[in-house]
């Protein structure tokens, strides 16, 4: 595999290290950006891709907003420490199904890439569906085609030149802050960015600060960044090695067929086919597939780590097929073992492995899930003496009880003691406690306990919290007592 650098190899005849040719498909030699200025190529794929990205791009928008059960779909409050998915909120005490969450998001992330390589990045990855159906044909748009913008960047500054550029940061400016806002939402939520945007600055320096940052960041990646987020900053692809195997779906060239590649026309390719001159392969070396690559690479080199299968080579190259008489598929989705004239195997160990994890852990938190309370108790000792002796020699521990109200509706409780019999639950403040639909209510309360109970110096003790839909829920403490 071609991991888009060369390692340095020594010289036979001079004895000394040789520089590498090439580091990364965007990088020169000197260390320099190598600018890519990629032509689309608009096949079957590509219309695909096409209406795929623009549906994700309705589903980023509108995630904030449609609302299910009163809450946004995706609401990812960090301030309350509260993150809602489609209708199911996890608190802060629901630590071990966000686990089993994030193990189940990994092994699926593992196991989709040992099945399809990297069909995410080049189908569904907001940098990719952003970047190539959005920001670049703008780009386009303003600047015209490829070749043009590219000997225009490289002349002298001119008027054609300036304000092609100024209208075109503008309105990347205008998108990036509206993406922002959209980003902001699944942490703020609309309803407080709306509120944030129609009062004074000073008021909300905070949020101004963070929408700031976070448009010039947008902007930064889309304007400037681009294919550098795939093939330097995203850990995705520097970890796809290790996730795929010879049986994984790749977008790859056939050497079997393409080999060896040759300049001609398609009058020659007839004669070739008639046996007048010697055969070559199918590739004509007209660096189609190059010259699409939004990253910028050579996918007649092999499979590679900039790579993100985004299909622009197959299009290219399945029109220049077309145009010589080719059958389409030179460059395709496949696998290595295939290209080796081998079979394919979609079940295999490690897929059968990673299918099973996924399983198993879907399995455990489904019935965690289901089997979680409406209500979550949780009871500590309050700040102070551990206990106290009353004048009339009982003991008293004050505790302070949180309730978490998971479901939809307002709600109230009361706490009583089941063991030992003897307790006396004394509330501070109001009885039944009030709870809000979907809130935490904190309330403390003296246990009042016959000091003769205290034999040890502890005493475990059960508590019951009634609601008001008739459901319980018990929690257990030791008090704290003379011996």
């Amino acid at each position: 595999m071609k991991e888009g650098y060369q390692y340095f190899v020594p010289m036979q005849d001079v004895g000394i290290m040789e520089a590498p040719e090439e580091v990364l498909s965007t990088m020169t030699r000197d260390g320099k950006r190598k600018w890519v200025y990629p032509t689309p190529s608009k096949g079957r794929f590509y219309y695909r891709r096409l209406i795929t990205a623009w549906g994700l791009i309705a589903v980023f928008a509108l995630l904030p907003v449609i609302r299910i059960g009163g809450k946004p779909a995706v609401f990812l409050d960090v301030l309350h420490r509260e993150f809602t998915f489609f209708g199911v909120t996890f608190f802060p005490t629901d630590t071990f199904l966000l686990l089993l969450l994030l193990v189940g998001v990994l092994i699926g992330i593992i196991l989709f890439t040992a099945l399809l390589g990297r069909v995410w990045c080049g189908w569904a990855c907001p940098q990719t569906v952003y970047m190539e159906f959005l920001f670049r044909p703008l780009e386009r748009w303003i600047e015209g085609p490829e070749h043009k913008r590219k000997r225009r960047d490289e002349g002298p500054r001119t008027w054609d030149k300036i304000w092609r550029k100024g209208l075109k940061h503008g309105i990347f400016l205008a998108i990036s802050l509206i993406l922002a806002h959209t980003f902001v939402a699944y942490f703020a939520g609309w309803e407080n960015l709306i509120h944030w945007m129609q009062a004074p600055p000073t008021e909300h320096w905070g949020y101004f600060m963070l929408m700031a940052l976070t448009t010039g960041l947008i902007l930064f990646d889309f304007g400037y960044f681009r294919e550098q987020m795939c093939t330097i900053a995203c850990p995705y692809a520097r970890i796809q090695s290790v996730l795929v195997d010879p049986d994984s779906l790749i977008v790859s060239y056939d050497p079997n067929r393409g080999e060896p590649r040759a300049k001609r026309s398609k009058k020659k390719i007839e004669q070739e086919e008639a046996g007048l001159i010697p055969a070559q392969g199918d590739c004509i070396d007209c660096l189609a597939c190059v010259r699409t690559c939004p990253v910028g690479i050579d996918i007649r080199d092999g499979l590679q780590m900039e790579c993100i299968a985004c299909t622009q080579c197959i299009d290219a190259c399945d029109d220049i097929m077309d145009k010589i008489g080719k059958p389409r598929g030179l460059i395709r989705y496949t696998s290595e073992h295939e290209l080796a004239g081998e079979k394919t195997r979609r079940i295999r160990p490690r897929t059968v492995l990673y299918t099973s994890l996924l399983v198993i852990v879907a399995g455990i938190f489904s019935i965690a899930l289901t089997t979680r309370g409406s209500y979550d108790v949780t009871v500590n000792r309050s700040v102070g003496a551990p206990y106290m002796e009353l004048p009339d020699g009982q003991i008293a521990n004050r505790l302070a009880f949180s309730v978490r109200n998971r479901t939809p509706r307002a709600t109230t409780f009361t706490i009583e003691a089941a063991t030992p019999a003897e307790a006396e639950v004394r509330v501070v403040g109001i009885a039944p406690v009030p709870v809000d639909a979907q809130d935490i209510a904190r309330v403390e309360a003296w246990i009042v306990v016959p000091a003769e109970r205290f034999t040890t110096g502890r005493l475990e003790s059960t508590f019951r919290l009634r609601f008001e839909n008739g459901s319980t829920e018990t929690v257990t403490f030791s008090l704290l007592g003379p011996k």
